[in-house]
Order: structure tokens, then C-alpha cells, then sequence
């Protein structure tokens, strides 16, 4: 019994002891969560205070922004208000002043319809006519007066606009320009080659001569000969073939006139190189081979001393550069200039001027129109059609007038030599004609199957009188008929 009862009393103390434990750690468990809970509740505080600040700086700086557009806008608005309102005045004081001028118009009007009523026996219709037609002719006097001032105005403006155009052209293409001559001076390594050259009674120098159309000048001057001739080609193929003898050593007539073959052939090779280097320079685009070669030819040809294909270049950079400022086509305008005189390349052989020449062959080769166009007007044969046809006339002027670039005197004496050799080709059987001797003697060489021995002496005669009729010259003139017959066989 008592046993139980002490059981039972342990058992109640221990429910008791774990009902105040239990009690104790809800407390305890209640506390933490408090405390988190406080803790979570000062943190969340803490961040939207930080919020509410940032909230707040936000918007003051909106509002800020928000007040200096409004000032802003405020400021544009009154000054748009006061520029509206200096308008409107300027308005008002115009139509007042329009107002009071009309008035004094009426007033003027009617005085002079009054004068006239009183000077004649004048009806209202026609003192009205009168009047407006006394108006018309004072609007068209101030209109006139008015042109024209816009009109020099204009001209001067143009004018200035215009120098500026051509200086700059011209400084950005300042070229140097040397005439050429009508001699080639070859360095020989011995003045015992002269000696070869003249051969046994001239014979190698009169054969060198004839066969390259040159006069061969051998003086006293050492180790030095000089080729003398007006056509640059003949002065190109001679001085090739003379270097060619000299280093080969063995100068004889038959050496002679293959040298001067071989040199031609060489010739023609740098006509082709100079016309492809040409239009390389130029940047005109592909031409046909032929045109090419026709292009090339200019290398020889002069005006006024003045290189023809040398000028052509010169012509189409300057071209291409007016093009450019002015708004013209470039690419036309430069291909104007460099093919403006490419009828020079064979106007010694065919008929005509070099310009209707040059629109012939480019007409050959289908060449565009427009550079036909711009072409034919350098020297005003042809009315100028585009703006590129004026281009290249001006590009033409601007490269001929350069201080230095022709030589008038040589190119009257050029023109001569041209005319004997004209002259002469112009009679049956004639096979070539040279005029040597600085124009002195004019050589012709004829087909011995056409022409006779007697023949010879009477072709002499007739165009010694052709040349006394067609060609001016100082002196007199040797014409010199020379017939040869060869007869060549192979042995195989």
C-alpha cells in the first residue's frame, strides 16, 4: 500500500516535472520566435524606410526635372509670344505703309486723271489707259534695272567661280613642257665609226639616208652624229638603227636596210606600249587594239613643237578634273580629250581636216556618241552640243597656252617639209618622198615599172613647178627623182 502510494506519487511529481519542462521550453521556443519575428519586422522596416528614401529622392529629382522643362517651355513660349509679337508689328507698320502708299498712289492718280482733264478734252477711259500704260512703262524700266543687276551680279559671281575652277585645275596638273626639235644627237663609241658610217665614197651614209628619209649629219664634233629630220618617227626608227649598226660592227648597204627594218619593227612595238600607257595613265577604260595602235601613233606626231599624244594626256587629266567640278560626265570628257585629235595619226594619208578624220575613225570603231561629240568642237567645226564638247575645247586652250608647251617657227617649218612630201606623193608613181636638207632638196623614190629614165626627168620638172605653185620657201629647192631597179634571186 504504501509502496503504491509512493509510485503514485513519483508519478504525479514526474508529470508535474514534465508539464513545467514542457512549459519552460514552449516559453523558451515562444521567445526565439518573438524575437525573429522582431527581428524580420525591424529588417522589412529598415528596408522600406531605405525605399521610402529612395522613393522620395526619385521624386524630387522628377520633380526637378519636370519644373526645369516647364521653365523651359515657359521661356520658348514667351519668346515665340514676343517674336509673334514683333511680327505682328512689323506686319502692322508694313500695311500701314502699304496703306499710306496706295493712298498716295489714289492721290497721284487722280491729280494726274485731273491734269489731264484739264489740259484736254480727255474721257475717263482714256485718262485710265494713259495712266496704266504711264505704270506699265515705269514697272518694266525698274524690272530691266533689276535684271540687270541680277544679271552682273551673276556674271561676276560666274566669273570668280570660274578662275577659281581653272586655277585649281591647272596647279593640280602643273606639267612641264619641252618643244621638241627636229635633230637626234647619237653618241658613237669612236670617231672612227663616222668614218664606217660614210663608207667608200659616201656610199653607206647616202644609202642609211635614203632608206630612213633622214639627213645624216657627221662634223666635226667628236664621238657624235646627228640625225636630222622633221617626222619623229623617221628620227625614232633612224636613231634605232644607227645604235644597232654601231654595236654590231658591220655597216654595209644591205646591213643598212636591214637595220632600218629591224628598227621599224621595234617602232611599232612602242606605238603599241605608249598607246596602252596612254590609256592606262588616263584611266579611260579598254579601246579596240587598232584604236590603240593609232593612239600610240600620236607619240610621233607634233603640233607647234608640241607632243601630240604628250598633250592628249595632258588634256584628259584636265578634262576629267573640269568635268568633275562642273558636274559633266568624267569618264566622257577625259575620252573627248585623249582621242580630241587621234585624226593627226593619219592625216598625212587620207584626205581631209583631222577632226573630220578623228569622227570618221571613231565612228569606225563605234565609239559612244558623246565622245564624238566631245571631240569634234576643240576647234569650233562643230557646234558644241554637250557640256563635255566645251570641256575639252577649254582643256585643249588650257594645255596649249602653258608658257613653253609649242613652238610657232618650228611648226611653220614642220608644216613645209609636210607640203613638199604632199606635193609629191600627189603624182602617179611616185613610191616614197623625203624632204631632207631642212627643206632644201625634196628626194622622191618611183616604181621603175611605171616610171622610165626619160619619164624621170619630166616628173623632176612638173613637180618642181607643183611645188614653186602650192608651197612657200625660202631659196630654192633641189628635187631629186631617183629610179632603181633590183633584181634579187635565193640560192636553195
Amino acid at each position: 500500500m504504501v509502496i503504491t502510494f509512493q509510485l503514485t506519487t513519483i508519478g504525479i511529481l514526474g508529470i508535474l516535472v514534465g508539464m513545467g519542462i514542457g512549459y519552460i521550453t514552449r516559453h523558451i521556443i515562444a521567445s526565439r520566435r518573438t524575437l525573429q519575428a522582431e527581428s524580420r519586422a525591424q529588417e522589412i522596416i529598415l528596408r522600406a524606410q531605405k525605399e521610402s528614401i529612395r522613393i522620395i529622392e526619385a521624386t524630387k529629382s522628377e520633380d526637378q526635372e519636370a519644373r526645369s522643362r516647364i521653365t523651359r517651355l515657359e521661356t520658348a513660349a514667351l519668346e515665340r509670344e514676343r517674336e509673334a509679337h514683333e511680327a505682328a508689328h512689323e506686319a502692322e507698320t508694313l500695311r500701314d505703309t502699304l496703306r499710306k502708299e496706295r493712298e498716295a498712289l489714289t492721290q497721284e492718280r487722280h491729280a494726274y486723271v485731273h491734269a489731264l482733264g484739264q489740259v484736254g478734252d480727255m474721257s475717263i477711259a482714256d485718262a485710265r489707259k494713259m495712266l496704266l500704260e504711264h505704270v506699265q512703262e515705269q514697272a518694266d524700266e525698274d524690272l530691266v534695272k533689276r535684271m540687270h543687276a541680277l544679271e552682273q551680279s551673276a556674271r561676276e559671281s560666274l566669273e570668280k567661280r570660274a578662275q577659281q575652277i581653272l586655277t585649281s585645275t591647272i596647279q593640280r596638273y602643273a606639267k612641264s613642257h619641252v618643244a621638241e626639235l627636229t635633230t637626234t644627237t647619237v653618241q658613237l663609241p669612236s670617231d672612227e665609226v663616222k668614218g664606217r658610217l660614210i663608207g667608200k665614197e659616201g656610199r653607206n651614209i647616202k644609202t642609211f639616208e635614203r632608206v630612213a628619209g633622214v639627213d645624216l649629219i657627221v662634223d666635226d664634233t667628236p664621238q657624235t652624229v646627228v640625225i636630222s629630220g622633221f617626222d619623229p618617227y623617221r628620227r625614232q626608227v633612224a636613231r634605232i638603227a644607227l645604235e644597232k649598226l654601231v654595236i654590231d660592227g658591220r655597216i654595209n648597204p644591205v646591213r643598212i636596210e636591214e637595220s632600218v627594218k629591224l628598227a621599224r619593227e621595234e617602232v611599232h612595238e612602242k606605238i603599241r606600249e605608249a598607246g596602252q600607257a596612254a590609256i592606262l595613265e588616263t584611266g579611260v577604260g579598254m579601246m579596240d587594239p587598232k584604236l590603240v595602235m593609232l593612239l600610240g601613233r600620236l607619240a610621233f606626231r607634233t603640233s607647234f613643237g608640241q607632243n601630240v599624244l604628250l598633250h592628249s594626256i595632258e588634256m584628259a587629266h584636265i578634262a576629267g578634273m573640269l568635268a568633275a567640278e562642273l558636274g559633266g560626265d568624267v569618264l566622257i570628257a577625259k575620252r573627248g580629250a585623249l582621242l580630241h585629235d587621234i585624226g593627226k595619226a593619219v592625216d598625212h594619208e587620207v584626205p581631209g581636216t583631222h577632226v573630220d578624220i578623228g569622227r570618221k575613225i571613231l565612228q569606225k570603231f563605234n565609239i559612244d556618241p558623246r565622245v564624238i561629240h566631245a571631240m569634234e568642237s576643240h576647234h569650233e567645226e562643230y557646234p558644241y552640243v554637250t557640256l563635255e564638247s566645251r570641256i575639252v575645247q577649254a582643256a585643249d586652250a588650257i594645255s596649249a597656252a602653258r608658257p613653253g608647251a609649242r613652238r610657232d617657227t618650228a611648226e611653220a617649218y614642220i608644216k613645209r617639209m609636210e607640203d613638199l612630201e604632199r606635193v609629191a606623193m600627189t603624182f602617179q608613181g611616185v613610191e616614197k618622198a623625203y624632204a631632207v636638207q631642212a627643206g632644201r632638196e625634196l628626194r622622191m623614190f618611183v616604181h621603175p615599172k611605171e616610171i622610165s629614165d626619160s619619164a624621170a626627168v619630166f616628173l623632176a620638172r612638173e613637180i618642181a613647178k607643183k611645188v614653186e605653185q602650192e608651197v612657200k620657201y625660202p631659196g630654192e629647192i633641189k628635187v631629186t627623182v631617183i629610179r632603181e631597179t633590183r633584181a634579187i634571186e635565193y640560192a636553195r
